[in-house]
């Protein structure tokens, strides 16, 4: 019988379904699970379900002579070195769609709420200052009728302009790839990205990470935005340079930020964009509904069990390998 490995506990309809159909193995934590550890464990593994945490790469795949499959419980797959699976015949999956929409809910509870100071009233009241009602009390920046940016429109970002149309915002996009269909269906602007930022009120991110998304958001690009703007960052940390973010904060060069990822991640609790009052920050947890967890964990296993099962999985990522194996 086929052997998988599950590298952390996640929800366990997925470990389920494997446990019917092969031997599974887990780290048992919700830790990040030792490289030792994991190498050890892959040696006789067919399947690997494993996290954003755990880079697959040439170390893992020596280790693992058997492997057939490696699927992310993840949209993205920037732990993957996909050159290097793809070159062994390793199919590589994902877990898309399913945290769409979830995933555009926490953006735009991060847009609200960084906008509006939620997280610094809430501090304000159990600190014990609210004393009396202020008419400059704690004044943020409306949402309505105000002009949402976005950087990268995909599922996610579609889903956050979506969600615009709720409160009458003009909406401006830059991507590489034109969506005109999306212009036509939600009436929405493409625009350099230049334009994009100088002339939004919200800049949102929802860019894959690669090298030329790195640090794409920096000093020359915080300088072009409002100094009433507010940044939000649901894709993946690196694309914020932190220590450019850091000094458009403090100095009024935007308004605020709201983060769900960082660099690095975790964030340190000592670290300086925390000591910011106008930047809020959670733990990457923009998929973290009890539905969308399990629908991830479902799909993972699907893929592992349709490609050891000698079928297409549902999301490759390499679809090139699948196409070379005759997987149907």
């Amino acid at each position: 019988m086929p052997t998988v490995y599950v590298t952390r506990r996640i929800p366990e309809n997925g470990p389920d379904l494997l446990r019917e159909h092969f031997t599974v193995r887990q780290w048992d934590s919700d830790d990040v699970i030792p490289r030792d550890v994991l190498l050890r464990e892959v040696q006789d593994a067919d399947g690997l379900l494993s996290l954003l945490t755990e880079p697959i790469n040439d170390e893992v795949l020596d280790a693992a002579p058997n492997l057939k499959v490696v699927a992310n419980l993840a949209v993205g797959f920037d732990n993957f070195d996909v050159p290097a699976l793809t070159k062994r015949g390793v199919v590589g999956t994902n877990t898309p769609e399913v945290l769409t929409d979830t995933t555009a809910d926490l953006a735009w509870t991060l847009l609200m709420a960084a906008a509006r100071r939620i997280v610094p009233g809430y501090k304000y009241v159990i600190d014990g200052h609210w004393k009396t009602w202020g008419p400059l009390l704690l004044m943020g920046q409306d949402i309505h009728h105000a002009t949402l940016g976005l950087i990268g429109v995909g599922r996610i970002g579609a889903g956050m302009a979506r969600r615009a149309q709720g409160f009458s915002m003009r909406v401006l996009y830059y991507d590489v790839f034109r969506r005109e269909d999306l212009e036509e269906e939600l009436g929405i602007e493409f625009a350099d990205q230049e334009t994009v930022l100088r002339e939004s009120d919200f800049v949102s991110l929802h860019t894959p990470y690669m090298p030329a998304t790195h640090h794409l958001i920096s000093h020359d690009q915080l300088k072009m935005m409002k100094n009433t703007a507010v940044l939000v960052n649901s894709a993946r940390g690196p694309v914020v340079d932190p220590d450019a973010l850091y000094e458009a904060l403090r100095d009024g060069e935007i308004d605020s930020a709201g983060l769900d990822v960082t660099d690095p991640e975790p964030l340190p609790a000592d670290h300086r964009l925390l000591t910011l009052d106008n930047c809020l920050v959670v733990p990457h947890i923009a998929s973290a509904s009890y539905e969308t967890r399990a629908a991830m964990s479902q799909l993972a296993a699907e893929n592992i069990v349709a490609v050891l099962s000698g079928k297409k999985p549902p999301t490759p990522v390499n679809p090139e390998v699948v196409e070379a194996q005759g997987l149907q």
